[in-house]
């Protein structure tokens, strides 16, 4: 199952987040002509660990990631699809949001990283809708509460079965003196724009709001009786078909599982390789370019299916950083280092760029949007070294721009005869990958001068040297042969020695500059403010709301308002 415990060679633990349709036990996924049906029918006795059921439709991660793993296959296997209708499996009950047992029981490490799991999930519906054409509707038979309303928030379009009982809340800060996790509060006002004072009103009440006031509210967007209900979603999903953009058509490509083998000390993918050094609190991940060029067309990529390079090396460095937040926590840092040939990588940028327009390189251009995005907002010290063989090419060379410092090697080492370390630029650096801001990375960087930007365009498809690259202000630092294991060395432990608590706070504030966006509020505020409320006596302390949650016991806070 999704999020099984599986066990290394040490006999340590970890949670896998590789899955498939054949092994889900929350979902279920049926496709009919354009339209496709998600149904929610959580088994209550498949919690990720024990101690808890996740009774009414409640969720863990587990859970959670059966969905991630739906959403993307839908993405990928099933292009005629467009429009996805997600319900319930049980009767009156939607979803109960994430289990509260499993939240009071769970270690705050692993409530802030499911918080953020879910995010980037829902975060991905959105995504699907708004550049894949996969419109998304939501129905609500029962109870939709915390995170169940907070799922239906990231669809297009909500409808509310109008029985007298089903509702809608977030009743976290009244019940469980936290924050809904999953960026109900800013969806609520910035997404669907509900009042201020509605929304202060919806967000301090158990029971929720139903039916009229709902609609009236903004907080769902039609309702229907019991007996129109079906109908109504017939409906709404032809017409939602109508207008979408989605543009695929013949068979998708299946999203094989990964050829993957983890020990104590590594992972080794096709592409992807994680060497984790756990005295010094580092994992080092590095990307092998492709050994031969892209294939010539359209057809030859189908052909080529999951194992087509940008595909795969998107997948794998996807379940590496998942794979190294949730189960490294004493991880300090991740660094990034690349090898092989890099006209191969510019090859493969060229031929995404070329045919940009077809639905699986949309697809796969969206998908590499994504894991970038969940590097950024993965709270590790990220280091990019930029060696000789080296290959940091276009998409690969995000990882220098997203890195929180860059080292670049100038000439060659010592005894090494591999050629002096180049970065190139493609088109796929301005525009393709934005960030949580709707910046890239180069904006992002440039942003005190538009001209530094302008001037680094101007360098696409050119071999880049150390420095060339630090004076166009693509690198931290461009150090020779000399100096380059000293001070990498210094840095490094210097680095991994400072408080982990201190580094993420810092380097959340400062990799994201400039605009703020409905999505990165969500992971910067949000996750701020929640992490730290998560840590609060009131909430998780012995007598705080999450602990005392169903006992029959009322919490007792601290009333000191900070």
């Amino acid at each position: 199952m999704a999020g099984e415990d599986r066990i290394l060679a040490g006999g340590a633990k970890y949670i896998d987040f590789q899955t498939d349709p054949s092994r889900y036990r929350h979902w279920k996924i049926a496709v009919d002509g354009d339209v496709a049906t998600l149904t929610m029918d959580v088994d209550e006795n498949s919690g990720l660990f024990e101690g808890y059921q996740l009774k009414l439709n409640s969720y863990d991660l587990g859970v959670d990631i059966e969905l991630a793993d739906a959403v993307q296959r839908l993405r990928f296997e099933h292009p005629g699809v467009k429009v996805v209708v997600v319900r319930s499996g049980k009767n009156r009950v939607f979803c109960a949001g994430a289990n509260i047992r499993m939240l009071a029981g769970a270690t705050h490490a692993h409530k802030v990283n499911f918080c953020k799991f879910t995010n980037e999930t829902r975060n991905g519906l959105e995504d699907s809708s708004e550049n894949s054409g996969q419109r998304f509707i939501t129905v609500v038979n029962g109870t939709a509460a915390g995170g169940g309303y907070e799922l239906a928030l990231a669809t297009d379009h909500i409808i509310l079965a109008d029985d007298g009982a089903a509702a809608v809340s977030l009743p976290e800060v009244p019940l469980l003196a936290v924050l809904p996790g999953t960026g109900g509060l800013t969806r609520v006002v910035d997404k669907r724009k509900v009042r201020r004072d509605h929304a202060d009103f919806f967000c301090t009440i158990e029971e929720g709001i139903k039916g009229k006031r709902a609609v009236q509210w903004r907080l769902v967007d039609e309702i229907a009786p019991t007996s129109r209900l079906e109908a109504k979603i017939t409906e709404r999903a032809t017409q939602f078909a109508a207008a979408s953009k989605r543009n695929g058509n013949g068979r998708g490509i299946v999203l094989t599982k990964l050829e993957r083998t983890i020990d104590d000390s590594a992972i080794r993918y096709g592409f992807v390789s994680v060497d984790i050094n756990r005295a010094e609190r580092i994992a080092t991940i590095s990307i092998k370019a492709p050994e031969t060029a892209p294939p010539a067309d359209i057809d030859g990529m189908i052909a080529q299916g999951a194992s087509f390079w940008p595909l795969q090396v998107a997948r794998e460095l996807d379940d590496a950083i998942l794979h190294l937040r949730i189960n490294e926590l004493q991880t300090a840092m991740l660094l990034f280092k690349s090898h092989g040939e890099r006209a191969n990588v510019a090859a493969c940028d060229g031929f995404l760029e070329a045919n940009k327009a077809h639905w699986l390189v949309n697809e796969i251009r969206h998908y590499w949007k994504r894991v970038l995005k969940r590097i950024d907002v993965t709270s590790r010290t990220l280091v990019t070294l930029v060696e000789p063989g080296s290959c940091f090419v276009g998409t690969l060379a995000e990882l220098v721009f997203a890195a929180d410092r860059s080292y670049m090697l100038i000439g060659q080492k010592q005894g090494d005869n591999r050629q002096p370390p180049a970065i190139e630029l493609t088109a796929m650096n301005f525009g393709a990958y934005p960030m949580s801001h709707g910046l890239t990375r180069l904006q992002s960087r440039f942003q005190a001068d538009p001209a530094d930007l302008e001037r680094a365009q101007a360098e696409i498809g050119k071999a880049i040297d150390a420095e060339e690259a630090e004076q166009l202000g693509l690198v931290t630092f461009a150090l020779d042969d000399i100096d380059w294991d000293d001070e990498v060395r210094v840095f490094l432990e210097e680095r991994t020695s400072f408080s982990p608590d201190g580094l993420t706070g810092m380097e959340a504030n400062l990799r994201f500059v400039g605009p703020e966006t409905m999505e990165s509020k969500i992971f910067s505020r949000l996750t701020a403010w929640q992490n730290w409320i998560f840590q609060r006596p009131n909430a998780v302390g012995e007598d705080g709301a999450l602990r005392r949650y169903g006992t029959g016991q009322k919490a007792q806070f601290d009333m000191t308002r900070i």
